[in-house]
């Protein structure tokens, strides 16, 4: 007996033709998908204990946040930001915001943070994400608090935490090895999995970046690191090694098809090519790069050489779908040509892409027969034209914002039916995310911009 069938849906299936199902139905038995086809051809082969009809409505992968900070979620509207100096640019932002951030971070920081980071992602359709955490007075075990919002939400990730030597050797060590014991403890699988990710190329020694190549193939677990996000990584790299950024990873043997590189704003075509060659990944963070102004990546050159690219969000916005928005329209009018960047190329960034960069795609990213059953069912608010296989990929992009998310399925478990969320109250969620965020605002007031930028590297 199956568990679940969907039914009467238009299904974006994501498989490798991309199909889309008119009247299309998915049946779902313990936490994997047994099959997808026309409702009238499934519904005569199952017996099922819950029937979804999805008529009129969207049947399509979870989104995939391919790169977040979830603790990043506490700043939204914070208020003390309008008491500092303006930054000027990217290298003051991580100076007067994100390192004083770092700094004041705690456990319950951290556990608040995932929790209503979670909730927001369920709500608004991603049902994987990749995240990094960084709070130099919280290290050890902080990935433990982490894991428990994510399992109480419900939805599933992998975590790390972000290893940097920005002030000492010892704390990067610190990082490494939190991420080791994570690792360990989860064995590299499950609904919360571990990996090893490194903060930046200006905060780290080539030492620990070598160190964590090491880990990471005895592990076999992938690696994410920030790269060439602001020019501040592009300077030190020049001044210090006489390399670009990537030249200077590639260097040191980093780069692999394991690896996976967030932003890639400021990299030039030989550094293309070393990702090519290298078969490295990148996160696309549009949103976050308007709102830091570091510039527009050269995502279009970066399909054109056929490099694997994902969708993330940097920790800035967690509606999905609105990310998606941002990807479509921003390299259009960068490249002052409204052909650039597909409806459903940006689609395939947000799942099947996304599951690639970190090597999930035989699990998720697609509705096909022996993956996760991880879906949502969208129903648009407003539905201003008819809604066709033909115009479903113009919908998601043009159409459709996080709240038209009504129901999301993770391991073949409803976790929102109807925009009821079924594993978390909500409203305590929230009091517990509002008590921690006001409590890190008020040891923000006492904390100073963090100078040292480049420490002892």
């Amino acid at each position: 007996m199956a568990n679940m069938l969907i039914k009467n849906g238009l299904v974006l299936t994501m498989d490798q033709k991309r199909r889309v199902l008119k009247d299309g139905a998915v049946s779902i038995e313990g936490d994997h998908i047994v099959a997808v086809g026309k409702t009238s051809d499934i519904s005569r082969r199952v017996d099922v204990e819950k029937v979804i009809d999805a008529s009129g409505k969207i049947v399509m992968p979870g989104l995939i946040c391919s790169h977040t900070h979830l603790y990043g979620i506490l700043l939204r509207g914070a208020p003390l930001f309008a008491k500092m100096k303006p930054p000027a640019d990217f290298t003051q932002i991580l100076q007067r915001v994100w390192w004083p951030v770092d700094e004041a971070m705690n456990y319950q920081d951290a556990y608040a943070s995932a929790l209503v980071g979670c909730l927001e992602f369920l709500k608004t359709g991603t049902t994987f994400f990749v995240d990094t955490y960084s709070g130099p007075n919280s290290i050890e075990k902080v990935l433990d608090h982490i894991a428990k919002a994510v399992k109480e939400v419900g939805i599933k990730g992998i975590i790390a935490y972000e290893a940097t030597e920005r002030h000492s050797r010892e704390e990067g060590r610190r990082g490494v090895k939190e991420n080791v014991r994570f690792i360990k403890k989860t064995g590299g699988k499950g609904k919360v999995r571990g990996m090893f990710s490194i903060h930046a190329s200006f905060t780290v020694s080539d030492d620990l970046i070598k160190w964590v190549r090491e880990l990471a193939n005895t592990h076999k677990v992938p690696i994410t690191m920030h790269v060439s996000e602001g020019l501040s990584d592009v300077y030190h790299n020049m001044e210090r090694y006489g390399k670009q950024t990537i030249e200077r990873l590639y260097g040191v043997g980093l780069l692999g098809p394991d690896v996976v590189l967030a932003h890639c704003v400021n990299i030039n075509h030989n550094e293309l090519e070393i990702l090519v060659k290298t078969g490295a990944k990148v996160v696309h963070n549009p949103m976050s790069n308007m709102l830091n102004a570091v510039g527009v990546a050269p995502v279009p050159k970066m399909l054109e050489m056929m490099i694997p690219i994902g969708l993330g969000n940097d920790g800035y916005i967690f509606d999905g779908f609105e990310n998606l928005r941002a990807a479509y329209l921003l390299h259009k009018v960068c490249e002052r040509d409204p052909r650039v960047i597909t409806p459903l190329q940006t689609i395939e960034m947000a799942t099947i892409r996304g599951a690639e960069l970190y090597g999930l795609e035989k699990e998720i990213g697609s509705i096909e027969v022996g993956k996760k059953a991880d879906m949502i069912i969208i129903k648009p608010d407003i539905l201003p034209t008819p809604l066709t296989s033909q115009s479903v990929y113009g919908h998601l992009v043009n159409t459709v914002d996080g709240d038209d998310v009504e129901t999301t399925v993770v391991d073949g478990k409803l976790l929102m039916e109807n925009r009821k969320v079924l594993t978390v109250n909500e409203e305590e969620a929230e009091k517990i995310a509002q008590k921690t965020a006001a409590q890190l605002w008020r040891r923000l007031e006492e904390v100073r911009p963090q100078m040292d930028i480049l420490g002892i590297l």
